[in-house]
């Protein structure tokens, strides 16, 4: 198919536009509808290409290839394999309308403009080109750990969510779990050979289900955002009832945690209805969404440390806590539900007083019922309905020394005032209203003393002190003119109101201090957790240092035994925490007042969490070994399947040639056969040593005879041992450095095999024509053995992993071992209190580096095998 000239994109061009066919799992056919959406187009007229495509040898779907262009693409090498990447350069310059483009998660080789398939795609879009793409659902960012926790497998090759997120349509191909397993039984998507392993692993009918539902809700998550950005673009403030959503109302106060958990009841409702319509099958049900409205003036009466709490039960029940500020509580909340599409509204029934209620008997859920319009509104009754909020009143809030000096405040100081005035109001000609000033100066030092109720008594004793003693006639009450009268009421009301707005402001101050203090407290405390800076003993202690408690531990509910316990002495007060449903945290000492009290349940909620954490790391600790032992035994018999049966194989072959009658051997056909078996045996004597060294270092019963030996008579008799080559044909020992490196302090027999093994080792890896290189050095007390070769090498990251039993890391050949050389290596010079790591080769290859402290140095040797300090002149091998 030919094409036009290339054109380029120019500012104001439209950018091209993505299509993306999500996959539930492997082989589910998103190649086959990618090819399919791109014939389609191809027949409507559109420019297309194929750009990229793995087909995996399936008729069906290179059948699809049939009429449409593929591009070749740009071959490349990496770690000796030839390879064919995306042709990124050639489909800009043909510039075609659409391009289909394989695997976005794919991961291009060294040398591409760009390290990630995505990454060429961003670019052909920004260049005006469409893209359709494929992508399995395990390979979104976000999933990737969920999936590797599900299937085992981890995830290498990743796309970020945001990527996805912008194209412009998401397509699900999905098919039921026991439908791909059909589709695999019957060898359309792996070869024959491969089907029976990925059925009983990565294609269990639990993976796939799982995987199947990862898919579903992510793309139900698209979809509800797509939904929310069409009705904001349209302005559409009506309800869509696409699906339950339930919004609880908190403000801090005690009910929140009745609120909260009738919201889970109404959305698990619909969940159980569906479920039993679905015969038992779970079905997704509703979303609950808790928010706490703050007022934009600041005038807040919540306490941040029960919201904390709140926001931790909300969140352990599946839910997500929101917090808007809004002058108007009951718009705020109203139009937060609408903007979340929210069906159902959950609210506590009022906690004001009969006083609040008659002067403002419209409260916030009577407005929230009257404007909710579609949204259905449940008022929810609970034990703190009707009691008035906390710290409304005079009293709360205030030490009990002020609450005692407030009310005497206000009988004696009006009467001190009064006979100061009368002293000095002639020489200083006061008029009555300079004293009635002073008088309402009295009342407001009395609110800040006492709060509103000492101000109410001061301004009554004031009024009446100023009628008897500053006004006409003086020294008698008089009651009988009407404007003594009403100026005498407007003073009180004047002096009670000033007084009450003054007793109001000092509360919020007390509330935003306490507030502060709580916050403060709460941040503190949680952020250990959250940084994981400490351990549940040592958060324990924090929390005793932070309440002042004379003790602290974590017992289970029962009380039969105390764990973390944190001093414990005769306690005058015991102040008990619920952590979590088995453990009770128990502070003992002085009494906590009601705010610390708030601050620490809040805190015990991510105590909560902290205890559940260790717990986990506790048994997957546990667990861990076993896992260990697992993955060796599989191994284990992975390895033995073939490497034991091969030496085994000859040896039988060989022998069994020999006892046949119906051939008649020549000497030299007897003596190539001896032969034969006898290396056979060797080798299979080599692998069952292995095995039980192995074995035996893992169980720690590894006899260890250590004495000091030159490593210039060790690496000779290493040598002598390798297997099938004569080391003078590949090994070269370059003598600098062992001349003059003192002896080292091992167990010679074992040394051998090591040096043997990692010689071995090397060779094997190295190409035709370049020999190993051995050379040794000092320093610091200790004698460095090197075992250089000049072949491929091993990335960074694997180099641990070449130190795991039955690795076999580029090992193309199964015939040479079990993959243990280099983990029994590294065991036994561990053993020998050394250690063996790798390093690059300058300009290329592995350098095997074994440490072993010099015999000059003292070294602490098990008893009975005391060294010897024995100097040998090391010789110089060739």
């Amino acid at each position: 198919m030919a094409w036009g000239s290339a054109t380029t994109v120019g500012p104001g061009s439209r950018p091209g536009r993505l299509k993306v066919f999500l996959g539930a799992a492997p082989g589910v056919g998103k190649t086959y509808r990618m090819l399919d959406e791109g014939r389609r187009r191809f027949m409507r007229g559109t420019k297309v290409v194929v750009a990229f495509v793995e087909c995996h040898h399936r008729p069906v779907t290179e059948a699809m290839l049939e009429g449409l262009d593929v591009l070749p693409g740009v071959p490349c090498g990496h770690r000796g394999t030839d390879i064919t990447e995306l042709d990124l350069d050639l489909v800009l310059a043909l510039r075609p309308q659409v391009a289909l483009i394989d695997e976005l998660a794919h991961t291009n080789a060294p040398g591409c403009r760009n390290t990630k398939r995505w990454q060429d795609v961003e670019e052909l879009l920004a260049a005006g080109i469409d893209v359709v793409a494929t992508l399995n659902i395990q390979h979104l960012d976000s999933l990737s750990d969920v999936v590797e926790k599900i299937t085992g497998v981890p995830q290498y090759e990743t796309v970020p969510d945001e990527v996805v997120r912008r194209a412009d349509q998401i397509e699900l191909v999905d098919l039921p779990a026991e439908g791909l397993r059909r589709r695999m039984a019957h060898g359309n998507i792996y070869p024959p050979e491969k089907v029976d392993a990925a059925l009983s692993h990565y294609f269990r009918v639990g993976n796939l289900t799982a995987l199947r539902e990862l898919a579903l809700l992510w793309v139900a998550g698209r979809v509800d955002e797509a939904l929310r950005k069409y009705r904001h673009e349209h302005g559409i403030g009506r309800l869509w009832e696409t699906r339950e959503r339930v919004v609880v109302a908190l403000t801090g106060g005690p009910e929140g945690a009745t609120l909260i958990r009738r919201a889970a009841r109404i959305v698990d409702l619909p969940r159980a209805l569906n479920s039993d319509r679905a015969g038992g099958t779970p079905v997704s049900g509703g979303d609950l969404l808790a928010v706490h409205i703050t007022r934009s003036d600041g005038l807040a009466d919540s306490s941040p440390a029960a919201l904390a709490g709140q926001r931790q039960l909300v969140e352990s029940l599946g839910g997500s806590y929101h917090s808007v500020v809004g002058g108007d509580v009951p718009l705020a909340l109203l139009d937060f539900a609408r903007a979340q599409n929210a069906t159902q509204l959950v609210i506590g029934a009022s906690r004001r007083g009969r006083l609040r209620r008659l002067l403002t008997p419209r409260g916030v859920g009577a407005t929230v019922v009257e404007l909710s319009g579609d949204i259905d509104v449940h008022t929810v009754a609970h034990e703190h309905a009707g009691q008035g909020r906390r710290g409304a009143g005079p009293g709360p809030g205030l030490p009990r020394s002020r609450r005692v000096a407030g009310p005497v405040a206000g009988l004696v100081l009006p009467v001190l005032l009064t006979v100061l005035l009368r002293a000095v109001s002639e020489p200083l000609a006061l008029n009555l209203t300079s004293e009635a000033l002073l008088f309402l100066l009295t009342v407001l030092g009395v609110a800040c003393i006492g709060g509103v109720v000492s101000a109410l008594l001061a301004s009554v004793t004031t009024s009446l002190l100023l009628n008897h003693y500053f006004i006409p006639p003086l020294d008698h009450l008089t009651f009988a003119e009407a404007n003594i009268v009403v100026a005498q009421a407007a003073f009180t009301t004047v002096a009670v109101t000033v007084a009450a707005i003054v007793d109001r402001s000092l509360r919020l101050n007390r509330r935003a201090a306490r507030a502060t203090a709580e916050a403060e407290t709460l941040t503190s405390l949680a952020g250990d957790i959250l940084r994981g800076d400490r351990a549940v003993s040592g958060l324990l202690e924090r929390t005793r240092e932070t309440f002042g408690m004379e003790s602290i531990r974590l017992r289970p509910r029962e009380g039969e035994r105390d764990s973390g316990a944190v001093s414990d002495p005769a306690p005058e007060h015991e102040t008990k925490i619920a952590i979590g449903g088995d453990s009770v945290l128990v502070l003992s000492g002085r009494r906590l007042s009601a705010s610390e009290h708030r601050v620490l349940t809040a805190f015990a909620a991510h105590l909560t969490a902290a205890v559940e954490r260790a717990r986990l790391a506790e048994a997957a600790a546990e667990v861990e070994p076993v896992k260990a032992a697992n993955r060796m035994r599989t191994a284990l018999l992975a390895a033995v399947g073939h490497d034991l049966r091969t030496p085994l194989a000859g040896c039988w072959a060989a022998v069994s040639s020999l006892r046949s009658h119906e051939v008649d051997f020549s000497p030299e056909d007897r003596e190539e056969l001896l032969a034969t078996a006898e290396e056979s045996l060797a080798k299979l004597s080599r692998l069952v040593d292995n095995l039980l060294d192995m074995s035996r270092l893992q169980a720690g019963a590894l006899t260890l005879r250590l004495e000091p030996i030159a490593l210039a008579e060790v690496l000779p008799t290493a040598l002598d041992t390798l297997p099938d080559s004569p080391p003078q044909a590949h090994v070269h020992a370059v003598t600098h450095g062992l001349e003059t490196v003192p002896d080292v302090l091992a167990d010679p027999p074992l040394l051998e095999r090591v040096i043997a093994n990692l010689v071995s080792n090397a060779v094997r890896h190295s190409p035709a024509g370049r020999p190993v290189t051995i050379g040794a050095s000092a320093l610091a007390g200790r004698v460095e053995l090197r075992i250089i070769d000049r072949g491929p090498g091993i990335q960074l990251a694997d180099w641990e992993r070449a130190f795991e039993p039955f690795q076999r890391l580029g090992d193309t050949d199964n015939t040479t071992g079990l993959g243990l050389g280099l983990a029994l290596s590294r065991g036994l010079t561990e053993a020998m209190g050394g250690t063996l790591t790798p390093e690059d080769t300058p300009g290329g290859g592995l350098t095997m580096v074994v440490s072993l402290p010099a015999a000059t140095v003292p070294v602490a040797v098990p008893a009975g095998q005391e060294a010897r300090t024995v100097r040998r002149r090391p010789e110089t091998y060739p």
